[in-house]
């Protein structure tokens, strides 16, 4: 069984994460996507907007609900700050030895993919599927371990999704169901009633 990790802070989560989580795994070769939430990106200096990790998680629960070949990752809530995805990829293969597990990221990540820590091992040791994302085309790369997959580009972040909730805009359709709701019940990211 080949599982693809697809971590990210989800501040939200929206259709465009849930998008491309289903793509990959229906299209992509692989079994099962866990969204893995991650506390601290070591590499993004800002939190200021990150919301507590529990309501992250909760709002990924929500959107993921008991989707067939999704499942909601939290082991990185549990480790050190920052925390690194060699350790999350070390961690997992260790604790579910009978499945086989490679990084998912996006062309903005492969970039600077230079810099995470042990970038190599999690080349060598896991594997990495790198996708399209606005403004960062991916082209062929002829590196042993890295396949790109050619999903289909939506041009959304979690950023605009806060601004326009702060601006008062309806997000409905920018986020699963049922997220959406939680935000508003719980005045996320600058809701106005």
């Amino acid at each position: 069984m080949t599982i693809g990790i697809l971590g990210g802070s989800f501040n939200p989560v929206h259709i465009g994460h849930l998008m491309l989580a289903s793509y990959m795994q229906q299209f992509g070769g692989l079994d099962e996507v866990w969204l893995t939430l991650s506390p601290l990106n070591p590499l993004k200096a800002d939190s200021t907007e990150l919301i507590p990790d529990l309501m992250r998680l909760k709002m990924l629960e929500i959107a993921i609900g008991s989707t067939k070949g999704l499942q909601v990752c939290d082991y990185e809530l549990s480790m050190p700050r920052p925390s690194y995805t060699i350790n999350t990829l070390r961690y997992l293969a260790k604790r579910y030895p009978g499945r086989d597990f490679k990084l998912i990221i996006g062309g903005d990540n492969w970039k600077v993919f230079d810099q995470w820590k042990d970038s190599e091992s999690i080349i060598s040791d896991f594997g990495v599927l790198v996708y399209p994302r606005p403004g960062y085309p991916v082209g062929t790369i002829y590196e042993d371990g890295v396949d790109v997959i050619k999903a289909p580009v939506a041009d959304i972040s979690s950023t605009f999704i806060r601004k326009a909730i702060a601006r008062g805009l309806n997000m409905n359709y920018f986020l699963p169901h049922g997220v959406y709701e939680y935000i508003k019940q719980n005045k996320l990211y600058g809701f106005k009633s």
